[in-house]
């Protein structure tokens, strides 16, 4: 089972490179984020003319995720529990044979210090807590999506460029840290333990993708029961160079049946 992330950064606007990529890669899931949709807009007529159907968790021109999958999923969960006072559209789960995907977007959190950060930090220790509960539970679970956390500095193109932003902060990486240490692999990296420019976004501006300046912010998290079936991981990274593209590539796992 191929199970992709990909932040496609407006479904609207990328949804002919969303086609390209599901038509060319043909992953099992799709995880997809910021789709700035709301629900019922979502181009599901032609998610389907595609082979996929799709659960979507969305909201007027911001946020949104949604998840594609080639055979009907079973909806779990829809927002990230802990408070029903948030309104932002960044999380959904599903099961799907047999496993448990959960898909996120997590906020970035600039600027920093200030309201934006504190709401990252404080939606992170909710993930954390949700992270937790779907650990113990034993059931094979993927945690995947835009975390907006570099988790080293081998992971950014600059850390003197960086410095100051809400994505490599010591509290980003360290609420990140936490939940990896509740015992989940973190794929892409285990994969890759000794590539220092495994990068997943590329801003539009200053010609980041042309110098290759780029982030990894894009994981995949295997609960042990994955883990163990963990065949590989990979960047799509030509995507990001086609026209109009997301400045993610799509990032997937491999997980043996």
């Amino acid at each position: 089972m191929r199970i992709a992330t990909y932040n496609v950064n407006g479904i609207k606007a990328r949804l002919p490179r969303l086609l390209e990529w599901l038509e060319e890669t043909k992953p099992d899931v799709a995880c997809l984020q910021e789709i700035k949709s709301q629900t019922d807009l979502f181009p599901v007529s032609d998610i389907e003319d595609a082979g996929y159907h799709a659960l979507v968790h969305g909201q007027k021109g911001f946020n949104g995720v949604a998840i594609l999958t080639r055979e009907p999923a079973e909806e779990v969960q829809v927002s990230l529990p802990g408070d029903n006072e948030d309104e932002q559209a960044r999380y959904i789960e599903c099961d799907y044979r047999g496993v448990r995907i959960a898909n996120l977007y997590l906020p970035n959190g600039n600027p920093q210090p200030g309201p934006k950060f504190d709401y990252k930090l404080g939606w992170m220790e909710r993930l954390r807590l949700r992270a937790q509960t779907l650990f113990d539970s034993e059931i094979p679970t993927c945690v995947t999506g835009d975390f907006n956390v570099a988790p080293e500095d081998r992971d950014v193109f600059s850390m003197r460029s960086m410095a100051n932003d809400a994505l490599v902060q010591p509290e980003s990486r360290a609420a990140l840290r936490t939940i990896v240490n509740q015992g989940w692999l973190e794929a892409l990296r285990a994969v890759h333990p000794h590539d220092d420019k495994l990068y997943t976004f590329w801003d539009y501006q200053a010609g980041c993708w042309p110098r290759d300046a780029g982030l990894r912010i894009d994981h995949h998290l295997l609960s042990p029961q994955l883990a163990d079936r963990l065949v590989d991981a990979q960047v799509d990274k030509e995507y990001r160079g086609r026209e109009k593209a997301s400045d993610h590539a799509p990032v997937w796992v491999e997980i043996a049946d």
